[in-house]
Protein backbone atom coordinates (compact mmCIF):
# COMPACT_ATOMS: atom_id res chain seq x y z
CA UNK A 1 0.00 0.00 0.00
CA UNK A 2 1.17 3.80 -0.77
CA UNK A 3 0.54 4.51 2.85
CA UNK A 4 3.39 4.87 5.67
CA UNK A 5 2.56 1.60 7.79
CA UNK A 6 1.50 2.63 11.84
CA UNK A 7 4.58 3.38 13.42
CA UNK A 8 5.90 0.82 16.27
CA UNK A 9 4.86 2.23 19.95
CA UNK A 10 8.48 3.56 20.55
CA UNK A 11 9.57 4.76 17.26
CA UNK A 12 11.27 8.43 16.95
CA UNK A 13 12.73 7.82 13.42
CA UNK A 14 11.42 9.46 10.60
CA UNK A 15 9.88 7.87 7.53
CA UNK A 16 10.83 8.33 3.70
CA UNK A 17 8.96 9.90 1.14
CA UNK A 18 9.46 8.27 -2.28
CA UNK A 19 6.72 10.16 -4.69
CA UNK A 20 8.91 9.36 -7.62
CA UNK A 21 10.66 11.35 -10.15
CA UNK A 22 8.42 13.99 -10.03
CA UNK A 23 8.75 14.85 -6.55
CA UNK A 24 12.60 15.14 -7.09
CA UNK A 25 12.32 17.42 -9.82
CA UNK A 26 10.49 20.07 -8.19
CA UNK A 27 11.27 19.35 -4.41
CA UNK A 28 15.61 18.77 -5.03
CA UNK A 29 16.87 16.98 -2.01
CA UNK A 30 13.27 17.44 -0.01
CA UNK A 31 13.71 15.50 3.42
CA UNK A 32 10.47 14.33 4.71
CA UNK A 33 8.56 15.65 7.53
CA UNK A 34 8.73 15.30 10.92
CA UNK A 35 7.54 12.09 12.70
CA UNK A 36 5.28 12.93 15.21
CA UNK A 37 3.27 11.59 18.21
CA UNK A 38 0.08 13.02 17.44
CA UNK A 39 -2.70 13.04 20.41
CA UNK A 40 -6.32 11.68 20.26
CA UNK A 41 -7.52 15.12 21.43
CA UNK A 42 -8.50 18.30 18.98
CA UNK A 43 -4.59 19.05 18.97
CA UNK A 44 -3.01 18.57 15.93
CA UNK A 45 0.83 17.58 16.01
CA UNK A 46 3.27 19.96 17.33
CA UNK A 47 6.44 19.26 15.90
CA UNK A 48 7.72 21.95 13.62
CA UNK A 49 8.16 21.19 9.93
CA UNK A 50 11.52 20.68 8.31
CA UNK A 51 12.23 22.97 5.04
CA UNK A 52 14.45 22.74 2.45
CA UNK A 53 15.44 24.69 -0.43
CA UNK A 54 13.51 23.90 -3.35
CA UNK A 55 12.86 25.61 -7.14
CA UNK A 56 9.92 25.95 -8.80
CA UNK A 57 8.84 24.65 -12.41
CA UNK A 58 9.97 28.67 -13.74
CA UNK A 59 12.55 28.86 -11.70
CA UNK A 60 11.41 32.42 -10.19
CA UNK A 61 10.73 33.12 -6.77
CA UNK A 62 12.99 31.48 -3.74
CA UNK A 63 11.51 28.61 -2.46
CA UNK A 64 11.45 26.00 0.05
CA UNK A 65 9.35 22.25 0.51
CA UNK A 66 8.68 19.96 2.98
CA UNK A 67 6.33 17.16 4.02
CA UNK A 68 4.17 16.48 6.95
CA UNK A 69 2.89 12.98 7.87
CA UNK A 70 -1.01 13.27 9.16
CA UNK A 71 -3.40 10.18 9.69
CA UNK A 72 -5.25 8.99 6.82
CA UNK A 73 -8.33 8.48 9.51
CA UNK A 74 -7.91 11.35 12.27
CA UNK A 75 -9.84 8.85 14.33
CA UNK A 76 -7.12 6.67 14.73
CA UNK A 77 -4.39 9.40 14.68
CA UNK A 78 -2.09 6.50 15.99
CA UNK A 79 -2.44 4.73 12.22
CA UNK A 80 -0.83 4.45 9.35
CA UNK A 81 -0.02 8.07 8.21
CA UNK A 82 0.73 9.88 4.99
CA UNK A 83 2.69 12.62 3.88
CA UNK A 84 1.15 15.99 2.65
CA UNK A 85 3.54 18.09 0.79
CA UNK A 86 3.98 21.53 1.05
CA UNK A 87 5.97 24.44 -0.58
CA UNK A 88 6.25 28.15 0.11
CA UNK A 89 7.45 31.21 -1.45
CA UNK A 90 9.53 33.11 1.52
CA UNK A 91 8.32 37.13 2.10
CA UNK A 92 10.58 39.03 0.16
CA UNK A 93 10.50 41.81 2.63
CA UNK A 94 11.08 39.17 5.42
CA UNK A 95 11.90 42.69 8.22
CA UNK A 96 8.71 43.28 7.40
CA UNK A 97 6.80 39.82 7.32
CA UNK A 98 3.29 39.40 8.68
CA UNK A 99 3.35 35.72 8.60
CA UNK A 100 2.22 32.43 6.89
CA UNK A 101 -1.17 33.03 4.07
CA UNK A 102 -2.18 29.28 3.55
CA UNK A 103 -3.70 29.48 -0.34
CA UNK A 104 -5.65 26.18 -2.15
CA UNK A 105 -6.76 26.67 -5.59
CA UNK A 106 -10.03 24.20 -5.83
CA UNK A 107 -10.36 21.27 -7.27
CA UNK A 108 -11.39 18.96 -5.60
CA UNK A 109 -8.10 18.09 -7.26
CA UNK A 110 -6.27 21.29 -7.61
CA UNK A 111 -2.55 21.19 -6.41
CA UNK A 112 -1.86 23.91 -3.67
CA UNK A 113 2.13 23.21 -4.15
CA UNK A 114 1.67 24.26 -8.30
CA UNK A 115 -0.40 27.01 -7.02
CA UNK A 116 2.31 28.39 -4.14
CA UNK A 117 5.04 27.67 -7.31
CA UNK A 118 2.85 30.40 -9.28
CA UNK A 119 2.87 32.55 -6.52
CA UNK A 120 5.52 35.17 -7.86
CA UNK A 121 3.16 35.86 -11.56
CA UNK A 122 0.33 35.40 -9.73
CA UNK A 123 -0.10 37.35 -6.62
CA UNK A 124 0.52 40.91 -6.03
CA UNK A 125 4.07 42.29 -5.00
CA UNK A 126 2.31 43.56 -1.30
CA UNK A 127 1.70 40.22 -0.72
CA UNK A 128 5.08 39.01 -1.76
CA UNK A 129 6.58 41.06 0.13
CA UNK A 130 4.31 40.64 3.49
CA UNK A 131 3.75 36.83 3.84
CA UNK A 132 5.40 33.19 3.12
CA UNK A 133 2.68 32.30 0.23
CA UNK A 134 2.36 28.19 1.68
CA UNK A 135 0.38 25.96 -0.27
CA UNK A 136 -0.22 22.21 0.13
CA UNK A 137 -1.13 19.61 -1.82
CA UNK A 138 -4.71 18.02 0.30
CA UNK A 139 -4.61 14.26 1.19
CA UNK A 140 -4.71 12.10 -2.35
CA UNK A 141 -3.60 15.19 -4.96
CA UNK A 142 -0.62 15.69 -6.22
CA UNK A 143 2.59 15.30 -4.44
CA UNK A 144 0.15 13.99 -1.33
CA UNK A 145 -0.45 10.57 -1.67
CA UNK A 146 -2.65 10.79 -4.92
CA UNK A 147 -5.73 8.78 -5.88
CA UNK A 148 -5.32 6.66 -8.16
CA UNK A 149 -7.75 4.90 -10.04
CA UNK A 150 -8.03 2.21 -13.20
CA UNK A 151 -7.86 4.27 -16.19
CA UNK A 152 -10.56 2.24 -18.29
CA UNK A 153 -12.58 2.45 -15.43
CA UNK A 154 -12.64 6.02 -15.88
CA UNK A 155 -13.37 6.11 -19.06
CA UNK A 156 -16.19 3.83 -18.67
CA UNK A 157 -17.65 5.55 -15.92
CA UNK A 158 -17.17 8.59 -18.50
CA UNK A 159 -19.19 7.37 -21.17
CA UNK A 160 -22.39 6.97 -18.89
CA UNK A 161 -22.53 9.74 -17.38
CA UNK A 162 -26.05 11.40 -19.03
CA UNK A 163 -28.38 8.28 -18.34
CA UNK A 164 -31.37 8.44 -20.74
CA UNK A 165 -33.00 5.54 -19.70
CA UNK A 166 -33.62 2.98 -16.43
CA UNK A 167 -30.96 0.56 -18.03
CA UNK A 168 -28.73 2.97 -18.75
CA UNK A 169 -28.35 4.46 -15.30
CA UNK A 170 -28.40 1.03 -13.97
CA UNK A 171 -25.77 0.65 -16.57
CA UNK A 172 -23.95 3.96 -14.96
CA UNK A 173 -24.22 2.62 -10.72
CA UNK A 174 -22.21 -0.35 -11.92
CA UNK A 175 -19.82 1.35 -13.26
CA UNK A 176 -19.53 4.21 -10.33
CA UNK A 177 -19.46 1.74 -8.29
CA UNK A 178 -16.45 -0.57 -10.03
CA UNK A 179 -14.63 2.72 -10.45
CA UNK A 180 -14.63 3.68 -7.05
CA UNK A 181 -13.83 0.07 -5.92
CA UNK A 182 -11.09 0.25 -7.92
CA UNK A 183 -9.93 3.37 -6.50
CA UNK A 184 -9.51 1.62 -3.15
CA UNK A 185 -7.49 -1.12 -4.77
CA UNK A 186 -4.76 0.99 -6.26
CA UNK A 187 -4.88 3.37 -3.45
CA UNK A 188 -5.88 1.91 -0.40
CA UNK A 189 -7.66 3.31 2.22
CA UNK A 190 -7.11 6.83 2.27
CA UNK A 191 -9.84 6.23 -0.79
CA UNK A 192 -12.63 6.74 2.22
CA UNK A 193 -11.24 9.60 4.31
CA UNK A 194 -11.11 12.25 1.26
CA UNK A 195 -13.78 14.41 2.60
CA UNK A 196 -13.06 17.98 3.14
CA UNK A 197 -13.33 17.61 7.14
CA UNK A 198 -9.82 15.63 6.70
CA UNK A 199 -8.52 18.04 5.07
CA UNK A 200 -9.43 20.53 7.33
CA UNK A 201 -7.87 18.52 9.86
CA UNK A 202 -4.32 18.15 7.74
CA UNK A 203 -4.58 21.85 7.22
CA UNK A 204 -4.26 22.65 11.51
CA UNK A 205 -1.38 20.10 11.60
CA UNK A 206 0.10 22.82 9.06
CA UNK A 207 -0.52 25.40 10.77
CA UNK A 208 0.87 24.16 14.18
CA UNK A 209 4.07 23.19 12.13
CA UNK A 210 4.70 26.18 11.01
CA UNK A 211 4.21 27.83 14.57
CA UNK A 212 1.86 29.60 13.72
CA UNK A 213 -0.92 30.56 16.47
CA UNK A 214 -3.27 31.94 13.78
CA UNK A 215 -3.53 31.54 9.74
CA UNK A 216 -4.16 33.70 7.64
CA UNK A 217 -5.59 32.32 4.58
CA UNK A 218 -7.17 32.79 0.55
CA UNK A 219 -8.95 30.03 -0.83
CA UNK A 220 -10.61 30.37 -4.20
CA UNK A 221 -13.66 27.79 -5.32
CA UNK A 222 -13.44 24.55 -3.64
CA UNK A 223 -10.63 26.15 -1.36
CA UNK A 224 -13.59 28.22 -0.13
CA UNK A 225 -14.85 25.18 1.55
CA UNK A 226 -11.99 24.06 3.12
CA UNK A 227 -11.66 27.92 4.42
CA UNK A 228 -15.40 27.66 5.58
CA UNK A 229 -15.21 24.39 7.38
CA UNK A 230 -11.45 25.40 9.26
CA UNK A 231 -12.75 28.45 10.37
CA UNK A 232 -16.48 26.70 12.00
CA UNK A 233 -13.69 24.08 13.45
CA UNK A 234 -10.86 26.21 14.60
CA UNK A 235 -12.30 29.84 15.21
CA UNK A 236 -9.92 31.30 17.18
CA UNK A 237 -6.56 29.89 15.26
CA UNK A 238 -8.00 32.58 12.30
CA UNK A 239 -6.05 35.94 11.63
CA UNK A 240 -7.85 36.30 8.25
CA UNK A 241 -9.48 34.37 5.86
CA UNK A 242 -10.60 35.16 2.44
CA UNK A 243 -13.14 33.41 0.53
CA UNK A 244 -13.15 33.38 -3.20
CA UNK A 245 -16.09 31.90 -5.44
CA UNK A 246 -17.66 29.99 -2.46
CA UNK A 247 -19.49 26.53 -2.35
CA UNK A 248 -22.48 26.25 -0.35
CA UNK A 249 -22.74 22.90 1.74
CA UNK A 250 -25.53 23.24 3.19
CA UNK A 251 -27.40 22.11 0.07
CA UNK A 252 -29.58 19.82 -1.41
CA UNK A 253 -29.30 17.98 -4.41
CA UNK A 254 -32.25 19.80 -6.17
CA UNK A 255 -31.41 23.31 -5.06
CA UNK A 256 -27.70 22.48 -6.13
CA UNK A 257 -28.61 21.65 -9.42
CA UNK A 258 -31.11 24.42 -9.68
CA UNK A 259 -28.60 27.22 -8.52
CA UNK A 260 -25.98 25.85 -11.00
CA UNK A 261 -28.35 25.52 -14.04
CA UNK A 262 -29.34 28.91 -13.54
CA UNK A 263 -25.70 30.39 -12.93
CA UNK A 264 -25.23 28.85 -16.46
CA UNK A 265 -27.63 30.48 -18.52
CA UNK A 266 -27.24 33.60 -16.67
CA UNK A 267 -23.20 33.52 -17.75
CA UNK A 268 -24.42 32.42 -20.75
CA UNK A 269 -26.71 35.28 -21.61
CA UNK A 270 -24.08 37.64 -20.54
CA UNK A 271 -21.68 36.64 -23.33
CA UNK A 272 -24.91 36.50 -25.89
CA UNK A 273 -25.05 40.46 -24.94
CA UNK A 274 -21.23 40.89 -24.59
CA UNK A 275 -21.31 39.29 -28.00
CA UNK A 276 -23.98 41.55 -29.56
CA UNK A 277 -22.33 44.90 -28.46
CA UNK A 278 -18.49 43.90 -29.18
CA UNK A 279 -17.63 44.24 -32.73
CA UNK A 280 -14.26 42.26 -32.81
CA UNK A 281 -16.99 38.95 -31.71
CA UNK A 282 -16.74 36.28 -33.96
CA UNK A 283 -20.69 35.87 -33.86
CA UNK A 284 -21.22 39.92 -33.94
CA UNK A 285 -24.64 40.38 -35.46
CA UNK A 286 -26.11 36.85 -34.90
CA UNK A 287 -28.20 35.77 -32.12
CA UNK A 288 -25.72 33.81 -30.00
CA UNK A 289 -28.40 32.41 -27.66
CA UNK A 290 -30.61 31.23 -30.64
CA UNK A 291 -27.16 29.88 -32.29
CA UNK A 292 -26.36 28.17 -29.16
CA UNK A 293 -30.78 26.28 -28.99
CA UNK A 294 -30.20 25.84 -32.88
CA UNK A 295 -26.63 23.55 -32.51
CA UNK A 296 -27.76 21.58 -29.42
CA UNK A 297 -30.71 20.57 -30.68
CA UNK A 298 -28.70 19.16 -34.06
CA UNK A 299 -26.29 17.58 -31.72
CA UNK A 300 -29.65 16.24 -30.00
CA UNK A 301 -30.18 14.81 -33.23
CA UNK A 302 -26.75 13.49 -34.20
CA UNK A 303 -27.09 16.18 -36.87
CA UNK A 304 -24.13 17.87 -35.49
CA UNK A 305 -20.83 16.04 -37.74
CA UNK A 306 -17.26 17.91 -38.23
CA UNK A 307 -15.69 16.17 -41.44
CA UNK A 308 -12.63 14.26 -40.45
CA UNK A 309 -11.00 10.70 -40.65
CA UNK A 310 -12.97 9.81 -38.89
CA UNK A 311 -15.95 12.09 -38.98
CA UNK A 312 -16.78 13.16 -35.64
CA UNK A 313 -20.33 13.77 -34.35
CA UNK A 314 -20.52 16.07 -31.64
CA UNK A 315 -22.71 15.59 -28.91
CA UNK A 316 -25.26 17.90 -26.51
CA UNK A 317 -22.48 17.04 -23.99
CA UNK A 318 -19.31 18.48 -25.86
CA UNK A 319 -21.70 21.46 -26.25
CA UNK A 320 -22.57 21.92 -22.81
CA UNK A 321 -18.93 21.16 -21.65
CA UNK A 322 -17.32 23.73 -24.59
CA UNK A 323 -20.12 26.40 -23.16
CA UNK A 324 -19.62 25.90 -19.37
CA UNK A 325 -15.85 25.96 -19.75
CA UNK A 326 -15.66 29.30 -21.62
CA UNK A 327 -17.82 30.75 -18.83
CA UNK A 328 -14.68 30.60 -16.25
CA UNK A 329 -13.11 33.95 -17.33
CA UNK A 330 -14.74 36.25 -20.02
CA UNK A 331 -11.18 36.71 -22.06
CA UNK A 332 -11.24 33.33 -23.43
CA UNK A 333 -15.26 34.70 -25.21
CA UNK A 334 -13.20 35.44 -28.37
CA UNK A 335 -12.02 32.35 -28.91
CA UNK A 336 -15.56 30.52 -27.59
CA UNK A 337 -17.10 32.80 -29.87
CA UNK A 338 -15.02 31.57 -32.72
CA UNK A 339 -15.45 27.46 -32.07
CA UNK A 340 -19.18 28.03 -31.86
CA UNK A 341 -18.93 29.51 -35.40
CA UNK A 342 -16.41 27.02 -36.50
CA UNK A 343 -19.65 23.71 -35.13
CA UNK A 344 -22.18 26.17 -36.85
CA UNK A 345 -20.01 25.85 -40.21
CA UNK A 346 -19.05 22.08 -39.30
CA UNK A 347 -15.05 23.28 -39.61
CA UNK A 348 -12.83 20.42 -38.82
CA UNK A 349 -10.37 22.79 -36.68
CA UNK A 350 -13.68 22.32 -34.11
CA UNK A 351 -13.24 18.71 -34.50
CA UNK A 352 -9.75 18.98 -33.24
CA UNK A 353 -10.46 20.99 -30.59
CA UNK A 354 -13.66 19.05 -29.10
CA UNK A 355 -11.46 15.92 -29.52
CA UNK A 356 -8.67 16.54 -27.23
CA UNK A 357 -8.80 14.54 -23.81
CA UNK A 358 -6.23 12.54 -21.96
CA UNK A 359 -6.26 9.28 -19.91
CA UNK A 360 -6.77 10.75 -16.40
CA UNK A 361 -4.57 8.36 -13.55
CA UNK A 362 -5.13 10.41 -10.42
CA UNK A 363 -8.24 10.93 -9.98
CA UNK A 364 -8.75 13.05 -7.04
CA UNK A 365 -12.51 14.89 -7.95
CA UNK A 366 -15.33 12.75 -7.02
CA UNK A 367 -13.85 10.85 -3.95
CA UNK A 368 -14.25 13.87 -2.21
CA UNK A 369 -17.47 14.86 -4.21
CA UNK A 370 -19.17 12.27 -3.22
CA UNK A 371 -17.88 11.96 0.59
CA UNK A 372 -18.99 15.63 1.27
CA UNK A 373 -22.22 15.49 -0.59
CA UNK A 374 -25.20 12.59 -0.58
CA UNK A 375 -26.16 13.05 -3.68
CA UNK A 376 -28.10 9.77 -4.51
CA UNK A 377 -31.25 9.49 -6.28
CA UNK A 378 -33.56 6.72 -6.18
CA UNK A 379 -34.26 5.96 -9.52
CA UNK A 380 -33.93 7.08 -13.19
CA UNK A 381 -37.43 8.67 -12.86
CA UNK A 382 -35.96 11.20 -10.62
CA UNK A 383 -33.18 11.64 -12.35
CA UNK A 384 -35.52 12.49 -15.60
CA UNK A 385 -37.44 14.75 -13.49
CA UNK A 386 -34.62 17.10 -12.41
CA UNK A 387 -33.35 17.19 -16.00
CA UNK A 388 -36.72 17.97 -17.45
CA UNK A 389 -36.90 20.92 -14.63
CA UNK A 390 -33.69 22.08 -15.13
CA UNK A 391 -33.96 22.62 -19.14
CA UNK A 392 -37.16 24.97 -17.62
CA UNK A 393 -34.97 26.86 -15.80
CA UNK A 394 -32.42 26.76 -18.51
CA UNK A 395 -33.83 26.72 -21.81
CA UNK A 396 -30.47 28.01 -24.14
CA UNK A 397 -28.26 26.01 -22.07
CA UNK A 398 -30.43 23.40 -20.68
CA UNK A 399 -27.89 22.30 -17.54
CA UNK A 400 -24.57 22.91 -15.89
CA UNK A 401 -22.58 20.20 -17.30
CA UNK A 402 -20.16 20.02 -14.30
CA UNK A 403 -22.83 19.65 -11.44
CA UNK A 404 -24.72 17.44 -13.79
CA UNK A 405 -21.92 15.08 -13.77
CA UNK A 406 -21.55 15.73 -9.99
CA UNK A 407 -24.63 14.26 -9.38
CA UNK A 408 -24.79 10.94 -11.87
CA UNK A 409 -20.75 10.45 -11.30
CA UNK A 410 -21.98 10.40 -7.53
CA UNK A 411 -24.53 7.53 -7.51
CA UNK A 412 -23.85 4.36 -5.50
CA UNK A 413 -20.69 5.44 -5.24
CA UNK A 414 -18.79 2.74 -2.61
CA UNK A 415 -17.55 5.41 0.31
CA UNK A 416 -19.61 6.51 3.07
CA UNK A 417 -20.60 10.46 2.78
CA UNK A 418 -18.66 11.01 5.45
CA UNK A 419 -18.94 15.08 5.76
CA UNK A 420 -22.79 15.33 4.76
CA UNK A 421 -24.26 18.92 3.66
CA UNK A 422 -25.09 21.18 6.75
CA UNK A 423 -25.28 24.66 7.11
CA UNK A 424 -22.34 26.53 8.60
CA UNK A 425 -21.97 27.21 12.33
CA UNK A 426 -18.97 30.06 12.57
CA UNK A 427 -18.59 32.05 15.96
CA UNK A 428 -15.79 33.62 16.92
CA UNK A 429 -13.18 34.32 14.40
CA UNK A 430 -12.40 37.83 12.87
CA UNK A 431 -14.13 39.63 9.76
CA UNK A 432 -13.99 36.93 6.87
CA UNK A 433 -14.36 38.20 3.77
CA UNK A 434 -16.27 36.36 1.07
CA UNK A 435 -16.41 37.78 -2.57
CA UNK A 436 -18.17 36.06 -5.34
CA UNK A 437 -18.69 37.08 -9.02
CA UNK A 438 -22.55 37.82 -9.80
CA UNK A 439 -22.13 35.35 -12.57
CA UNK A 440 -20.27 32.26 -11.97
CA UNK A 441 -20.61 29.02 -13.46
CA UNK A 442 -18.73 27.04 -10.97
CA UNK A 443 -19.66 28.38 -7.97
CA UNK A 444 -22.64 30.63 -8.27
CA UNK A 445 -23.11 34.08 -6.21
CA UNK A 446 -26.11 32.73 -4.30
CA UNK A 447 -23.89 30.22 -2.80
CA UNK A 448 -21.61 33.05 -1.80
CA UNK A 449 -24.17 35.13 -0.63
CA UNK A 450 -25.73 31.76 0.82
CA UNK A 451 -21.93 31.00 2.72
CA UNK A 452 -21.97 34.91 4.26
CA UNK A 453 -25.23 34.86 5.74
CA UNK A 454 -24.38 31.49 7.37
CA UNK A 455 -20.86 33.01 8.98
CA UNK A 456 -22.95 35.39 10.12
CA UNK A 457 -22.16 38.72 11.50
CA UNK A 458 -17.98 37.83 11.24
CA UNK A 459 -18.43 37.65 7.30
CA UNK A 460 -18.30 40.48 4.78
CA UNK A 461 -19.85 39.79 1.35
CA UNK A 462 -18.40 41.64 -1.93
CA UNK A 463 -19.77 40.70 -4.91
CA UNK A 464 -17.91 40.93 -8.40
CA UNK A 465 -20.50 42.37 -10.76
CA UNK A 466 -19.03 40.42 -13.98
CA UNK A 467 -18.40 37.32 -14.67
CA UNK A 468 -16.16 34.40 -13.89
CA UNK A 469 -14.55 32.30 -11.15
CA UNK A 470 -11.76 33.41 -9.34
CA UNK A 471 -12.27 37.26 -8.38
CA UNK A 472 -8.76 38.04 -7.70
CA UNK A 473 -7.74 37.33 -11.05
CA UNK A 474 -10.99 38.48 -12.60
CA UNK A 475 -11.13 42.36 -11.31
CA UNK A 476 -8.58 44.95 -10.03
CA UNK A 477 -11.32 46.31 -7.72
CA UNK A 478 -11.48 42.72 -6.00
CA UNK A 479 -7.86 42.20 -6.12
CA UNK A 480 -7.37 45.17 -3.86
CA UNK A 481 -9.85 44.80 -1.53
CA UNK A 482 -8.46 41.48 -0.56
CA UNK A 483 -5.02 42.39 -0.79
CA UNK A 484 -5.93 45.50 2.14
CA UNK A 485 -7.95 43.38 4.01
CA UNK A 486 -5.30 40.01 4.31
CA UNK A 487 -2.50 43.11 4.75
CA UNK A 488 -4.30 45.39 7.48
CA UNK A 489 -7.25 43.36 8.19
CA UNK A 490 -9.38 46.27 6.84
CA UNK A 491 -12.67 44.84 5.25
CA UNK A 492 -14.36 46.55 2.79
CA UNK A 493 -17.86 48.08 3.08
CA UNK A 494 -20.48 44.91 3.63
CA UNK A 495 -22.30 44.73 -0.06
CA UNK A 496 -19.62 46.57 -1.90
CA UNK A 497 -20.07 46.16 -5.20
CA UNK A 498 -16.74 46.27 -8.00
CA UNK A 499 -17.46 46.81 -11.46
CA UNK A 500 -17.79 44.10 -14.36
CA UNK A 501 -14.71 43.99 -16.69
CA UNK A 502 -15.14 43.43 -20.12
CA UNK A 503 -13.16 41.94 -22.75
CA UNK A 504 -11.62 44.67 -25.73
CA UNK A 505 -8.97 41.86 -27.72
CA UNK A 506 -8.07 38.45 -27.80
CA UNK A 507 -4.58 39.54 -27.09
CA UNK A 508 -4.73 39.65 -23.09
CA UNK A 509 -6.13 36.32 -22.46
CA UNK A 510 -3.72 35.32 -19.60
CA UNK A 511 -3.05 38.82 -18.14
CA UNK A 512 -5.67 39.95 -15.73
CA UNK A 513 -7.03 43.27 -15.86
CA UNK A 514 -5.18 46.13 -13.93
CA UNK A 515 -1.76 44.97 -13.34
CA UNK A 516 -0.41 42.34 -15.95
CA UNK A 517 -0.66 39.32 -13.04
CA UNK A 518 -1.17 35.72 -14.57
CA UNK A 519 -4.29 33.93 -13.36
CA UNK A 520 -3.21 30.27 -12.68
CA UNK A 521 -6.39 28.55 -12.09
CA UNK A 522 -6.43 27.41 -15.71
CA UNK A 523 -3.37 25.84 -15.67
CA UNK A 524 -3.70 24.18 -12.21
CA UNK A 525 -7.47 23.09 -12.92
CA UNK A 526 -8.35 23.13 -16.28
CA UNK A 527 -12.20 24.59 -16.92
CA UNK A 528 -14.99 22.73 -16.71
CA UNK A 529 -13.69 19.68 -15.15
CA UNK A 530 -13.21 20.98 -11.76
CA UNK A 531 -13.66 24.02 -9.62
Amino acid sequence: MPLNPPPAPRSKGRGRLALGALVAALFGQLLTGTAVAVPSTETPPTGRIAWEPCASPSGEGTFECATIKVPVDWKRPRGATIDVALARHRATDPERRIGSLLINPGGPGGSGVSFAFSAPDAFSPELLERFDIVGFDPRGVGLSNPVTCDSDRVAAQGALLHPDSASSFAALREANRALGESCRDLTGPLVDHMDTTSVVRDMDAIRAGLGEKRISYYGVSYGTGIGQQYAERYPHRVRAMTLDSNMDHSLGTWAYQRTETVAMEESYGQFADWCARTPSCALHGQDARALFDSLYKRADAGALVLPGDPPYTVTTQDLQSLAFGSMYDPFTWFQFAEDLAFLDASDPAAARSLKERGEPTEFAYLPVMCQDYDFDVPSYATLARYERALARLAPVTRLSSLAWTDLTGCQNWPTEVTNPPHRLRVDGTPPILVTNSRYDVATPHSWGSNAARQIGREAVFLTYDGVGHGDYWLSPCARDAIDTYLLTLQTPRKGTHCPAVWPTSPSAQRQTPGDGLVNPLPELLGTGTHR
